[in-house]
């Protein structure tokens, strides 16, 4: 082989060895110029990363919307429901003067904005089964499988309702476990 033939292969093999030696030799000017410019994918590394933290913070901010709307409704049912307070039982009456227990259901939730079918077992149909009950979730009573009462969670295992003829609308303990919890 050449001389000149084992020249060219050595510079070629050194050449790129040693210009990257001096490309990021500290203190030169190459070498500053390439930490002040990230690389391409460094910047969409970090604009992923802003991306990711933007919907991470709307995500956030929609629950916490979606948190207050849900408190407003609470409370306009829980509101309507004791205003309703002492009002007499009266199958199949669905207020504003007389109800029965879907029938209070009913006309709480619509006061707060809300559609909820007409019987209890319509209601349960609608709901979404909960583990743990928030005010304002539905409370059901059920016996061989069979919806047979409903009334209005208001905490501390306690509930509102229009239960029978001759007692009032009011609140009161639930009184057995045969009962689960839906929320609408």
């Amino acid at each position: 082989m050449s001389l000149s033939l084992l020249r060219a292969g050595a510079r070629i093999l050194l050449l790129p060895l040693v210009l990257s030696l001096f490309l990021l030799a500290p203190g030169t000017a190459h070498a500053k110029d390439a930490e002040l410019i990230p690389s391409t994918a460094v910047q969409s590394k970090a604009k992923t990363q802003a991306e990711m933290k933007a919907r991470a913070e709307r995500r956030v901010e929609k629950r916490k919307r979606i948190a207050a709307k849900r408190k407003k409704a609470v409370v306009r049912v829980l509101r309507a429901v004791k205003s309703r307070a002492g009002k007499p039982y009266a199958y199949g009456s669905a207020g504003p003067n007389s109800f029965d227990c879907s029938g209070l259901t009913q006309w709480s939730y619509r006061k707060a904005g809300k559609s909820l079918p007409r019987t209890s077992g319509a209601q349960a149909s609608k709901a979404q089964r909960v583990k743990k009950p928030r005010k304002g979730d539905l409370v059901f009573f059920a016996k061989g499988g069979r919806v047979y009462h409903v009334g209005i969670y208001a905490g501390n295992n306690s509930l509102w309702h229009a239960s029978r003829p001759g007692t009032p609308v009011r609140k009161e303990k639930i009184w057995n476990a045969a009962h689960f919890y839906g929320r609408v």
